[in-house]
């Protein structure tokens, strides 16, 4: 059986013309699927209005108490919620998770380096079976960027990893497609100009265009996800815009 898993920037979960067309391409895609969001520009807003100052690294939250509250707040209610109910109100059946619930995806709290990146967690095991149960049940799980580390802890987990790990997971039991959805076409080879999409990409080509600079930034950890995902029996990786879901052949196919 195949099952879609779409990972989807929180720029565009959190804008309701954006969060409208993504849930209208996501209700046209057949058979079962899984949904991983994001939420960084709102968990940062809210933070803002509290007065709990944000400090970022390489595009990466440091993750204090105080800012864990924030994000399990924006994350696993705000976010998870509005696009829980808007595929509700598609006729999608959908259900809202975070890491802790059913302990789907159980976390180590990132040890202190040069960085300390604070409750922030790197996957340790992703109950493949608990969510299959929920597929197999007719419903649509939507992940939220939290994990836990099963002592009583949420911790900060990145949304791209979440998406890679949890299809990771399910490539035994399904014939599994990852989808990352972001703001861009595909990956670019001149990020200014949308109609450069690098159709596909495998390692041999991802080096020579991170060597080029051509590929940088946070483009690096979700081809790194991408490629993790295939060597551990993901059938398929495409990264694309959101618009383009549900049209088949658009976007970067990443290959071994």
């Amino acid at each position: 059986m195949n099952l879609t898993i779409v990972k989807v920037g929180g720029k565009i979960v959190e804008e309701p013309a954006t969060l409208a067309a993504l849930i209208k391409d996501f209700a046209r895609i057949e058979g079962p699927k899984l949904l991983v969001h994001g939420g960084g520009r709102s968990a940062t807003r809210l933070a803002g209005q509290l007065g709990i100052e944000q400090k970022m690294v390489d595009g990466r939250r440091i993750t204090d108490l105080e800012t864990l509250r924030v994000v399990t707040m924006v994350y696993g209610g705000l976010v998870n919620k509005n696009i829980v109910t808007s595929l509700q109100a598609a006729g999608i059946n959908a259900i809202g998770l975070t890491g802790a619930d059913m302990d789907i995806i159980r976390s180590h709290r990132r040890p202190a380096g040069e960085i300390d990146y604070g409750y922030v967690g790197d996957v340790d095991k992703v109950d493949a079976q608990a969510i299959a149960r929920l597929i197999e049940a007719g419903l649509v799980p939507v992940i939220a960027p939290l994990s836990h580390d099963g002592k009583g802890s949420m911790l900060n987990t990145n949304a791209d990893t979440i998406a890679s790990e949890v299809a990771q997971a399910l490539a035994p039991l399904y014939d599994t497609t990852l989808t990352f959805c972001f703001e861009k076409a595909g990956v670019l080879a001149d990020e200014n100009d949308d109609n450069s999409v690098i159709e596909k990409i495998d390692r041999v080509t991802y080096q020579q265009l991170r060597d080029q600079n051509i590929i940088a930034g946070g483009m690096i950890p979700k081809l790194d996800n991408a490629f993790k995902a295939l060597e551990s029996g993901v059938k398929e990786v495409i990264i694309t815009r959101a618009d383009a879901l549900a049209i088949p052949g658009r976007g970067t196919v990443i290959c071994n």
